[in-house]
């Protein structure tokens, strides 16, 4: 009997900041990889998150959205984005209700350049009238020459089943890359520090967020699973501020933190954090890589 044919491939997820490439991808897995948060630039690095059913695998790449800065940490991230179109078979170019063809002509050069097949995917189409969301992907389906367009709420889940099986439609004959039961390539002491990362992201304002970097220290596996973790920032004054009077926000980011965790590894943890100064950590390309932003 020949056997059944089998298709995979990579699709690539750009698009600016906060348009939320991240919780299109989570909604996908049906699990928490990718932090998400309220404010742009949540995401740093690319996140690979792998999609399986009997006779197709596709592996996600979530990447950080696409803005210009001559900081080093944010060229980084720029870097990560761009980098992972080369890789994809499908770019899915995804926008929100704040997109012009201005903006998202930025991002659809990148795909140009690296020559991929291209999907225009509107999101949040929870936030617009049936009516907006139609001019609006009228208007922004004329930057490129896509593939295929659509409207989708990574919120409500509204439009993704079509978008799926869009994908899978040209995806090529190939191996299936990833064990079936796995759902990414990233270890654990990486997702634990991105969900203590996104704690902070959510618990405090300002530029305080943007100033923090985290770094497992110690990472036992061995019941009872213990994690102490270092909250780098760049100023004293951002150290006080994160702390918190009588240490009551580190207390708190900690909280939520392991509980996150918790529901992640399914055991009871220890989660230790505490804050160090690094000055200009996000400016310098040495710390950068310290950091693990290699």
């Amino acid at each position: 009997m020949t056997p059944a044919a089998f298709f995979s491939g990579y699709v690539t997820i750009i698009g600016r900041p906060n348009v939320g490439k991240s919780t299109f991808m989570n909604h996908i897995l049906g699990t928490k990889i990718s932090i998400t948060t309220a404010k742009p630039q949540t995401t740093r690095d690319r996140i690979l998150g792998i999609w399986n059913d009997p006779d197709t695998q596709i592996v996600f790449l979530d990447t950080p959205g696409i803005h210009a800065s001559d900081k080093a940490l944010n060229r980084y991230m720029l870097d990560k984005a761009v980098s992972t179109i080369s890789d994809a078979d499908i770019a899915l170019v995804m926008a929100d209700h704040l997109d012009t063809p201005e903006t998202l002509l930025q991002v659809a050069g990148f795909v140009q350049k690296a020559r991929k097949e291209s999907f225009l995917v509107l999101n949040k189409v929870d936030l617009m009238s049936e009516s907006v969301a139609c001019e609006r992907l009228e208007r922004l389906g004329r930057v490129y020459d896509f593939t295929y367009q659509c409207t989708i709420s990574s919120t409500l889940g509204t439009g993704i089943d079509d978008l799926m099986a869009q994908i899978r439609k040209r995806l090529p004959e190939g191996p299936r890359y990833f064990p079936e039961d796995m759902i990414t390539d990233s270890p654990m002491r990486f997702i634990c520090k991105e969900l203590i990362r996104e704690k902070v992201f959510t618990l405090l304002q300002k530029e305080i967020p943007y100033a923090v970097a985290v770094e497992i220290e110690e990472y036992r596996e061995e019941a009872p699973v213990l994690i102490r973790a270092a909250i780098h920032v760049e100023k004293d004054s951002q150290k006080r501020i994160l702390i918190g009077s009588g240490g009551r926000m580190l207390k708190e980011i900690g909280t939520q933190a392991r509980r996150d965790i918790e529901d992640l590894v399914g055991e009871r943890i220890f989660l230790e954090l505490f804050v160090k100064v690094t000055r200009d950590w996000s400016k310098n390309p040495k710390s950068l890589k310290d950091l693990g932003y290699k």
